[in-house]
């Protein structure tokens, strides 16, 4: 009886001493779709747009020191699986960039060892899955910068794109503004070295790469129109 209690109390330990070792995987990003910071735990998904620069961190446990440890963080596309993996490290926390769409899945291995009494612990997250969203890029044919609040930036819609360059440029071939991918969301106020443009049609010339791997090539005339504001326009004097 005696055998079996120790038996016992000994598996019991070890179980302990087991779970004292963890690892509690996040996955962290800028969601441009929700314009918040997002953390992902095992078991949760998140759909984004490209490109998503992710921040992958292990949050280990170690049993204060009395093992060494091993991570093996895989990226794999959702339709090819963790054995085939895109990417392989072997960082406690990385940072990796999402540029194409579709479905990538998130995994961390972690194995830790006490030499001291032989004990090996192995440790596999449940699935942290990202989706990227296909692209999209929409220009509209003008707008009106005369500080109404009503149409008074000139943007583009668009998601998921991974290179950008662009130039708006008035009839004489002047370049009035640039597109980069950096500041394509800001969008164009209707100035040109800090001064408003005159009223007319200027020309888009906007080349974009999705992360679906569309080549947009825009070329089109937009029209800026300040006109008068609202409150200008209902103050006229009598005759």
């Amino acid at each position: 009886m005696k055998r079996y209690f120790f038996s016992l109390l000994a598996i019991f330990c070890m179980f302990v001493q087991a779970m004292a070792q963890s690892a509690a995987p996040t996955v962290s990003f800028y969601s441009k779709t929700e314009k918040t910071d997002v953390v992902l735990h095992p078991g949760e998904e998140h759909t984004t747009q490209a490109p998503v620069d992710l921040t992958c961190a292990a949050n280990i446990d170690d049993n204060g020191g009395q093992y060494r440890y091993k991570c093996e963080w895989r990226i794999y596309r959702s339709d090819e699986g963790e054995d085939a993996p895109e990417l392989t490290r072997f960082d406690d926390d990385i940072t990796y960039t999402l540029t194409k769409s579709g479905g990538y899945g998130i995994k961390l291995f972690t194995t830790f060892v006490n030499e001291a009494n032989n004990d090996t612990v192995e440790v596999v997250s449940e699935q942290i899955k990202v989706v990227v969203s296909e692209s999209k890029l929409i220009c509209p044919d003008g707008f009106s910068p005369n500080d109404d609040d009503i149409n008074d930036i000139y943007k583009v819609e668009y998601e998921s794109l991974v290179k950008v360059n662009g130039v708006i440029f008035n009839r004489w071939g002047k370049k009035m503004h640039t597109f980069t991918l950096e500041n394509l969301e800001q969008g164009w106020d209707g100035k040109q070295n800090g001064e408003p443009v005159k009223d007319g049609v200027y020309f888009l010339n906007l080349d974009a790469i999705g992360s679906d791997g569309l080549h947009y090539k825009i070329k089109k005339a937009i029209n800026v129109l300040k006109g008068k504001k609202e409150s200008e326009s209902s103050t006229g004097g009598g005759a």
